[in-house]
């Protein structure tokens, strides 16, 4: 069930939102999903609702049938299941120094994550490349046989995250990590090629049991680190919701 939408922060520079798990950022212009009747709510409706002042900052989705999709203010965006913080400029400005700090990785992320497994380094680097997976083209793979895009030359993608365990547990281990680059799905495909999905990843990990009574993927965005225009840096943080703060109390307990 998705939960609500928190502001953390605002000035007049960005907005920085809590998202709830289960709600998408932006539609993609497809239909609604079977037996719902109308199009889904996302963040970017909440935004033109809360923040109709902002709806021409940033750049519109356009589709394949030309149908213009609008993100107002959204630089970056996190999976349906993830929860954590996002950051919406205010501005255009704003937005274009935002989105250059992504494409220069000046912004420092850091995720919480529940895998499958015990890991047996404290911490660590996964750094492979990662492309379209031969047997799941609609999927992303860092593994062997992985191919790389038309549109990227038919080459990989770089892609480097690095990790650290905050606790571990019977079949589990808890982590930190810091994704330094930008792919789709990449600390999923990452954490999957070295045998450690995300608890309860049904694209990557569809025949693992859910462990820890996680209902949703057991991804969320912490924390992230960003400069301003004309002004120093400033680090944001999402609180963990209740089905992480409940997972860390399994764990502990033992």
């Amino acid at each position: 069930m998705t939960g609500e939408i928190k502001v953390i922060y605002e000035d007049s520079y960005i907005l920085a939102l809590n998202k709830p798990a289960g709600i998408l950022v932006h539609g993609d212009g497809r239909s609604p999903r079977q037996g719902s009747g109308q199009a889904e709510h996302t963040i970017a409706d909440w935004l033109l609702e809360k923040y109709p002042e902002i709806a021409g900052v940033g750049e519109p989705l356009i589709t394949p049938q030309g149908e213009e999709i609008l993100r107002p203010g959204i630089v970056h965006r996190l999976d349906r299941e993830t929860s954590g913080v996002l950051v919406v400029a205010k501005d255009q400005e704003t937005f274009l120094h935002l989105k250059e700090e992504f494409k220069t990785r000046q912004m420092k992320k850091t995720y919480r994550a529940f895998v499958y497994g015990v890991m047996k380094n404290d911490e660590g680097v996964i750094d492979r490349p990662i492309g379209r997976s031969r047997s799941h083209p609609t999927l992303w793979s860092a593994e062997y046989g992985a191919k790389g895009s038309a549109n990227n030359g038919g080459e990989l993608r770089e892609a480097v995250t690095e990790y650290k365990v905050i606790s571990r547990g019977e079949g589990v281990t808890y982590l930190e990590a810091y994704p330094k680059t930008g792919r789709t799905h990449q600390i999923r495909v990452h954490l999957k090629a070295v045998g450690h999905s995300v608890v309860c990843d049904k694209l990557y990990a569809p025949n693992k049991p859910s462990l820890l009574d996680f209902s949703r993927l057991a991804l969320h965005a912490y924390s992230l680190e960003v400069s301003l225009p004309g002004e120093g840096r400033i680090l944001l943080e999402a609180d963990l919701p209740e089905d992480f703060q409940k997972a860390e109390r399994i764990l502990r307990e033992g």
